[in-house]
Order: structure tokens, then C-alpha cells, then sequence
């Protein structure tokens, strides 16, 4: 049978784990690997070169070229030999691979604590729900900000967490998902301009932007397009992702950001601290009604059902390609 063929097998069963299983608790996964890698290398690349921006630079190229050659030869050796030793062990091992790269049901879990502990226990307890899922300073968030953050970062990995990793292991199968994993952690372990990192992870950033491109657009159509299963504003979404999807520093996490404004008829992104450090950003969207614990919930359905779409979408693009080919 033609690895192409168990490849599109794998992912399908691999996106069915992670819509119904996802991650299983305290399990070691394969993000914290690549976590790891970054970390060492890092700290092995500093040592090495000056610390001028011109060598903080080099330093941060080799890292991308490293982490992300690690990260994807080595998954694409390990499918190669089992698929050698047997068909259905390669795809067995591919789908849990792919299913442990896509984070549809773990975001929309990890959300939902959010919500949940916002509307059990208080603002306090939103806070340090959301400081699991957020990079931004989360100390001082009053409850609609609390929201907002939680809103805003599903909104950001709908893209990012499912549907350019689902991209990636359509295209290139379980190692390709390691590939935009590895880029995608990078950028948030070392892609902030800071003191630390504005020349060491421009690479990195770069990098990021380039195969988010096309991704995010992707995202952003599909959100669109689930709007009206989840009874969300589709028009709303429409005219807000044409006005405001380029209102963010990064080319691409407005676009998705955009879509759920509109659908939600509300205001997000603005001014955030990061690190103590207020950070001045345009909003997104329209104040036409304020932020409340339920558009957690409405903005997880919709990401699911874009998810689901996505999935019909490029496994129905890859299953006609094999039909045509083989």
C-alpha cells in the first residue's frame, strides 16, 4: 500500500483521537520535547557566539536550522521504520502522532476552565486559569479582560494549534506536523522583542510568520464559513475580518482574531502587558455588546466546527488527489 495513502489513513484516525480523546493527563508530550530541545540548544548557541546583535542573530538562525531539522527527521526515521516493519504499526503509530499534534479538544477543555472557574469561584480564580493558556501578564485582568484573553487565544490556536498543523500533516504527513510544531514553539519560547530575544529570535519569528501564512487565511475563511452552525454572526464575521485582520503586529494572528469578533459582536485585543511591560495594540472588532464567560464557550464551538470543516476540507482534497494519481 502507498504511503501516501496510509498517511491520509493515519491522519483521519489521528484527527478523530484528538476531537474525541485528545491529550491524555500527565502524559509526556511531544511539544515538551521539542520545549527541551529549544532550551538546550539555546543555552549551548549562547556560549558559542558573541552577544552582538549581528552574533545573536547567527546563533538564532543555527537554532531554527537545528530544532527544527531534529524535529522533523527524526519522527519521519521512526515512521519510516515502522511503516518498514509492518503497515498497519506505521499507521498506528502515525495517527497518534498526528492526533497528539492537533489540540482542538485540549483548548476547548483548557478554555472551559477558564469559564468555569470565572463563573464558580470569581475573577481571581479566571485569572490564574488563564495564565495557563496566555502569555500576557494576567495579574491585574479585571473579568472582561480575563474573557477576552481566553477568547482572543482560542481564536490565535484555531489556527495555530489545529488547522496549520492539520495543513503541514496533510501535506507532509506526521513529520510535517513536527516541522510546524517546531517552528510554532520556537516563536513562543523565543520569537518576543525583548531584551533578551529581539535579535536571537528574529529567525524564529520570521520563520513563523512565513508558514502561518497560508494557514491563517485558511483559518479565517473556514471560521467564516462555520459561523452559521454555531449561530454565530456570519455577516458580522465577514465585514469585521475585512476591516480588521491585519490590525496586529504579526501578518497573520488578526486574521483569525477578526472572525471571531465579528461573529461574536464584540471588541477584543487592545492594550496587553507582557513581562511588566505594557505593550500599546489596536483593538479588533466592534463594542457593540460587552464580553461575558459565555463567549468562551461559543468561541470553542466555533473553532470545533471549524476544525471539522478544515478536516472534511483537506482529507477530501487529499482523498481525490489519490483517486486521481493512484
Amino acid at each position: 500500500m502507498n504511503l501516501y495513502i496510509c498517511s491520509a489513513a493515519a491522519l483521519f484516525v489521528g484527527i478523530l483521537l484528538d476531537f474525541i480523546i485528545g491529550d491524555p493527563p500527565g502524559w509526556y508530550h511531544p511539544v515538551q520535547a521539542i520545549g527541551a530541545l529549544i532550551s538546550k540548544t539555546e543555552g549551548w548557541l549562547r556560549k558559542l557566539f558573541p552577544r552582538t546583535p549581528k552574533g545573536e542573530r547567527a546563533a538564532g538562525g543555527i537554532l531554527v536550522v537545528l530544532v527544527t531539522g531534529c524535529s522533523t527527521l527524526i519522527p519521519l526515521g521512526l515512521l519510516l521504520a515502522c511503516y518498514h516493519v509492518h503497515i498497519l504499526l506505521g499507521i498506528g503509530v502515525e495517527a497518534v502522532i498526528c492526533g497528539a499534534l492537533l489540540a482542538a479538544k485540549s483548548l476547548r477543555k483548557e478554555s472551559g476552565n477558564v469559564r468555569i472557574a470565572l463563573e464558580t469561584e470569581g475573577v481571581e480564580a479566571g485569572r490564574k486559569a488563564v495564565s495557563m493558556i496566555v502569555g500576557r501578564d494576567t495579574d491585574t485582568l479585571s473579568e472582561e479582560g480575563v474573557v477576552r484573553a481566553a477568547v482572543e487565544t482560542v481564536a490565535e490556536n484555531t489556527s495555530d494549534g489545529v488547522i496549520a498543523p492539520m495543513f503541514y500533516m496533510v501535506l507532509f504527513g506526521g513529520a510535517g506536523g513536527f516541522f510546524y510544531k517546531s517552528v510554532n514553539t520556537m516563536d513562543s519560547m523565543v520569537g518576543y522583542k525583548n531584551d533578551r530575544y529581539r535579535y536571537f529570535g528574529t529567525a524564529a519569528a520570521v520563520l513563523d510568520d512565513v508558514v502561518n501564512f497560508i494557514p491563517a487565511r485558511i483559518s479565517a475563511l473556514l471560521m467564516i464559513l462555520a459561523c452559521p452552525f454555531c449561530g454565530l454572526d456570519i455577516c458580522g464575521a465577514f465585514r469585521i475580518f475585512r476591516r480588521d485582520r491585519f490590525c496586529h503586529a504579526s501578518p497573520n494572528s488578526a486574521q483569525t482574531e477578526a472572525v471571531m469578533a465579528g461573529a461574536l459582536q464584540v471588541r477584543l485585543a487592545g492594550d496587553a502587558w507582557y513581562f511588566g511591560k505594557k505593550h500599546e495594540k489596536p483593538s479588533i472588532g466592534d463594542d457593540i455588546r460587552p464580553v461575558e464567560p459565555e463567549d468562551i464557550r461559543r468561541s470553542g464551538r466555533l473553532m470545533y466546527a471549524t476544525a471539522v470543516l478544515c478536516a472534511v476540507f483537506l482529507l477530501g482534497i487529499k482523498g481525490f488527489l489519490i483517486a486521481v494519481i493512484f
